[in-house]
């Protein structure tokens, strides 16, 4: 009997898959560490709040934005293999300090360069579409990407368990067994980046790898494009700016993270830099639109910038529901007791529901990659899973129903109904919720290779960018509303995402091409 395309071990192509997605797990086993013991380093560390938990999460996305779009240029420029390796040495660094870190500004500073981390998914898409015909190129995106993805769901289903039973009472740690664990889950990255540069080459046998003759701008063939690129150029800042005033809203023992100077400098900092992308943009285009585009190089920029929306709306969400789902069912569920009178949302029990989340990326994205290479029409698939998203997170926002204010002006929520029965309904809405965010993921990067070959990385890294950007937007306004609401926000994003793919998609040509 044949052996299963993406189970056949004898090829270097998969060979070449498998070890990529296990560097992509790693980078999201270490970038989520920081959710799953959450509650466990509030217990842990009497000055730290939950509104400290709040920035630090924002924190774990907002450098990912700028890191994906270099990284998506130095793929294109120096190969995958190098810069993944790269990538997950340097990144182990931030992991350590954070796992040891006494106070906020260690903490908050640490975190922030490890969600640099998170661009590994961007490389591991350009060594995939390296070794794969366009009418695999779904399935096999979608296996890299989800079960890398995966990663996060480990993180949340063993960390705790790691802190708590291995550290703390086999090990007999102590009350800093969460820092032990997180110790190890930087040396996996730091181990695996050693050994993944031994593991892979940039391109199958017999060809090279031909890199950019510099890492830069992505080049468009219009200037309806070009204006189009600079108008989606501004948010990957805006976002910055957004963190940046968030951070200075936050105060630790009265004095304020950023102060009211140095944030009107960030903000000048970050202008500045806006403003020279956008010059080194059009210095790049302007020449190469005047001198005429030929042909065979033209591609539809406006697809570029739907698949930047539905990756904003799915993996932002994603990335933004995973940070805050553990805690989201442990206080909803709070007062949940078994036959005995037990409390049954524990930290751990709270961590292995919210796990569900990303747990069936390892058949739902794969899935949405497939879809889109067996259904021969790409543009609907997407259509299909964007809708289907703004109709999971409307349900998840009905889990719960709003209770009373807390003293502290804090909202309460809920669960819409009593009893364990519907604990099981709400992990089923939350899992078939979860089945459309990663199949909208798998179906997203089953598009963005066919879109400009020689570019793929820096599409990528942008797209991937925007997710990061929906995910700091998203846990900016997590972060001043409550729960429930936040749900309804995710699935207004999703429904507005679902519209601009109607209107700007474009069906790519030969993207069933088997060469």
């Amino acid at each position: 009997m044949q052996k299963p395309e993406l189970l056949d071990f004898s090829q270097p192509r998969i060979k070449t898959l498998h070890y990529t997605w296990i560097a992509f797990f790693i980078t999201f086993y270490v970038w989520f560490n920081l959710a799953p013991l959450a509650t466990t380093m509030l217990k842990s560390m009497n000055w730290l709040t939950k509104e400290h938990i709040k920035i630090l999460l924002i924190c774990n996305v907002a450098l990912t934005i700028p890191a994906r779009i270099a990284v998506g240029a130095m793929i294109d420029r120096y190969g995958p293999k190098v810069v993944f390796s790269g990538l997950m040495i340097i990144m182990a660094i931030p992991a350590f300090v954070f796992a040891f870190g006494d106070n906020f500004m260690q903490l908050m500073i640490s975190r922030l360069i490890l969600g640099s981390i998170g661009a590994g998914f961007v490389i591991g898409i350009k060594m995939v579409a390296n070794w794969f015909p366009p009418k695999m190129i779904g399935r096999a995106e979608g296996f890299y990407a989800g079960w890398g993805n995966f990663g996060s769901a480990w993180a949340a289903m063993t960390l705790p368990w790691i802190a708590i039973t291995v550290c703390k009472e086999w090990l007999g740690l102590g009350e800093d067994s969460w820092r032990w664990a997180l110790f190890i889950n930087g040396a996996v990255s730091l181990i695996y980046g050693i050994a993944y540069y031994f593991l892979v080459d940039d391109m199958p046998e017999g060809k090279k790898f031909e890199g950019t003759k510099k890492a830069g701008p992505m080049t468009v063939t219009s200037y309806k494009d070009l204006v189009q690129y600079v108008i989606w150029s501004i948010p990957l800042i805006g976002a910055m700016i957004v963190l940046a005033w968030r951070l200075s809203t936050v105060k630790v023992n009265g004095t304020p993270i950023i102060d009211e100077t140095i944030l009107y400098i960030t903000y000048g900092v970050l202008g500045l830099f806006l403003v020279g992308h956008i010059v080194k943009v059009l210095q790049v285009n302007l020449p190469y639109l005047k001198a005429g585009v030929p042909e065979n190089e033209k591609y539809n920029w406006g697809s570029v910038a739907a698949l930047n929306s539905t990756y904003f709306a799915n993996f932002g969400s994603e990335l933004a529901v995973v940070s805050m789902l553990p805690m989201f069912f442990e206080s909803t569920f709070s007062s949940l007791q078994d036959a005995s009178g037990n409390y049954i949302m524990t930290a751990t029990m709270a961590g292995l529901i919210a796990a569900s989340f990303a747990f069936v990326n390892l058949f739902a994205r794969p899935l949405g990659g497939l879809l889109s290479d067996k259904m021969k029409n790409r543009k609907r698939t997407m259509l299909f899973y964007m809708l289907g998203i703004a109709i999971g997170f409307f349900c998840m926002a009905n889990i719960g129903q709003y209770g009373n204010i807390t003293p502290e002006g804090v909202q309460e929520i809920i669960p819409m109904f009593d009893g364990m029965w519907w604990l099981g309904v709400s992990v089923v809405i939350t899992v078939i919720c979860s089945i459309f965010v990663q199949g909208a993921e798998g179906a997203t990067f089953a598009v963005i290779p066919l879109i400009n070959k020689k570019m793929t990385g820096q599409i990528a890294g942008m797209a991937g960018a925007y997710g990061n950007v929906g995910a700091v937007c998203y846990l900016v306004l997590f972060s001043l509303v409550d729960a429930r609401t936040f749900f309804f926000i995710t699935a207004t994003g999703a429904f507005i995402s679902f519209l601009f793919c109607w209107f700007m998609l474009e069906e790519p040509k030969d993207s069933f091409a088997d060469e």
